[in-house]
C-alpha cells in the first residue's frame, strides 16, 4: 500500500470542510456531505508548468498532477486527450459562430467517457492495496471497469439492472468480468452495492473510491483549454445522468485560475445540463429554485447514461449550473435519436444518443435566445453509437 500523497493533500466534506485520510472513503461522519480530494496546488506549480506540459505524452495523464494518484499511473494510460472537433457544417446549419464536439467516443479502451473517471479510480485502488473492483451500472460504466481491471490484472465485478440491453452486457462479458443482474433501477443497484462495499473491502469505484473516481472528468476541461489555445468557450452543454462531469469540469476551471494558467477576469464557460424527459431530476429542481433533487419515479429514457433517477451530487451539479450563470433542460428520446444521425451525417461523428441529446439542447437554447449566435459552444460525445445499433 501506498503512503506517499503525491500531490493530493486529504479529502475533505464539500458541505463542512473537514478534513479526511487519504483512504477509501466517500462521505463525511459529521454531515454525510460527499468527499473531494484537496491538493498542494503551491506543490503543483513547482512541478507542472506548460513548458512541462508541452514535452508530455498527449493522454489525460500529462495533467496527472491535478489527478488523484500518489505515484505514476498505473491503469489507462493510454486514456483521454480525445478529439475536440471544430464542428463547422453543424454551426452554419444551426446559425452559431462557433460549434465543437468533444468526441469521448474515441476514448482507449471502450470508447467511452468512463474511461476517464475507471483509469484513475482504478489508479488509486492498486495504491491503496486493493485487489477486487466493483462498480454499479448502467452500461458504459460496467464495460470500463471490466477492460481497465483486466489490463491491470484487477478481479473485477459488475452490478447492472437486469434489463440492461444485450450488447451493453456482452461489451463487459468480453473481457472475463462477472455481471451480476439486478432486478431493478439503477438506484436500486447503487444502493446495494454500497451495503457489499462496506461488507467485502472491495474497491467500489462510484462508492467507497468515488472520491477519487469523480476527479478524472476535470480533465476534460483541463483538455478542452489546452485544446482551444488557454481559452474558455462561452457554453459547455453536458449531459447528465450521475453529474461527474459537470462538478468535475467547474472545479477544473477554479484550479486553472488558480494556477494561474487561465485569468480570473476570463469568463469561465456557462454550463448547461441536459436530461431525458422521461428522467429529469436536476431540471425539475433547477427550475423550481431547488438546492437538492428530489429522486425520480419511474425512470425511462433510451439513453442509459441519463437513466440516474437520483445524482449522488445533486446539489454539486446545481450549484455549478448555477454559479456558471448556465441552464438546465430536457430533450425528447426521439430527438436524440434523430441527432445521433445529424451528427454522423454533418460531421462523421459516431454519438451516443447523450451525445444526440446535447445537439438537440443547443438548437433549442439558440430558438429561444438563451445562446446567441456570435457565441462558441462545446457538445460533449460521452460514447458512440455503435452499442445502440438497435436505436438507428
Amino acid at each position: 500500500m501506498s503512503k506517499s500523497a503525491g500531490f493530493m493533500r486529504a479529502l475533505k466534506c464539500r458541505e463542512c470542510g473537514r478534513e479526511y485520510p487519504l483512504e477509501a472513503t466517500h462521505v463525511c461522519e459529521f454531515d454525510f456531505g460527499p468527499l473531494e480530494v484537496a491538493y498542494n496546488y503551491d506543490k503543483i506549480k513547482k512541478s507542472m508548468t506548460k513548458a512541462v506540459l508541452a514535452k508530455r505524452a498527449p493522454t489525460m495523464w500529462r495533467f496527472r498532477e491535478l489527478l488523484p494518484v500518489a505515484n505514476e499511473p498505473t491503469v489507462g494510460t493510454h486514456v483521454g486527450y480525445t478529439p475536440l472537433l471544430k464542428a463547422d457544417r453543424l454551426a452554419k446549419w444551426l446559425g452559431v459562430r462557433e460549434a465543437w464536439v468533444k468526441n469521448d467516443a474515441v476514448n482507449y479502451p471502450t470508447l467511452s467517457f468512463k474511461d476517464r473517471v475507471v483509469s484513475v479510480a482504478l489508479s488509486r485502488s492498486k495504491e491503496l492495496g486493493f485487489k477486487t473492483v466493483a462498480c454499479a451500472s448502467t452500461g458504459n460504466l460496467a464495460n470500463s471497469v471490466a477492460a481497465n481491471a483486466a489490463s491491470a490484472g484487477m478481479d473485477a465485478i459488475v452490478f447492472i439492472p437486469a434489463d440492461l440491453e444485450e450488447g451493453k452486457i456482452l461489451n463487459s462479458l468480453i473481457y472475463g468480468v462477472r455481471v451480476v443482474g439486478i432486478r431493478g433501477h439503477y438506484d436500486e443497484v447503487n444502493r446495494l452495492c454500497a451495503e457489499i462495499a462496506g461488507k467485502y473491502g472491495w474497491a467500489f469505484v462510484n462508492v467507497n473510491m468515488r472520491p477519487y473516481y469523480a476527479e478524472g472528468s476535470k480533465s476534460m476541461a483541463y483538455e478542452i483549454a489546452e485544446q482551444m489555445g488557454w481559452r474558455w468557450p462561452d457554453w459547455m452543454i453536458y449531459p447528465t445522468g450521475g453529474g461527474t462531469g459537470i462538478v468535475g469540469m467547474w472545479k477544473a476551471c477554479a484550479e486553472l485560475e488558480q494556477l494561474g494558467w487561465m485569468s480570473s477576469s476570463q469568463k469561465r464557460p456557462r454550463m448547461v445540463s441536459v436530461q431525458a424527459e422521461g428522467c429529469a431530476p436536476i431540471v425539475k429542481a433547477f427550475k423550481s429554485g431547488a438546492q437538492r433533487a428530489e429522486p425520480w419515479t419511474n425512470a425511462h429514457t433510451v439513453a442509459d447514461g441519463l437513466r440516474v433517477p437520483r445524482a449522488v451530487g445533486d446539489f454539486l451539479v446545481l450549484r455549478a449550473v448555477r454559479e456558471s450563470g448556465g441552464t438546465a433542460l430536457t430533450v425528447s428520446d426521439a430527438d436524440m435519436i434523430h441527432a445521433m444521425r445529424e451528427m454522423g451525417a454533418s460531421e462523421g461523428i459516431s454519438a451516443a444518443p447523450e451525445g444526440g441529446a446535447t445537439l438537440c439542447a443547443l438548437r433549442e437554447l439558440l430558438a429561444n435566445g438563451t445562446i446567441q449566435p456570435d457565441e462558441s459552444v462545446v457538445l460533449f460525445n460521452t460514447g458512440g453509437a455503435l452499442k445502440y445499433l438497435e436505436l438507428v
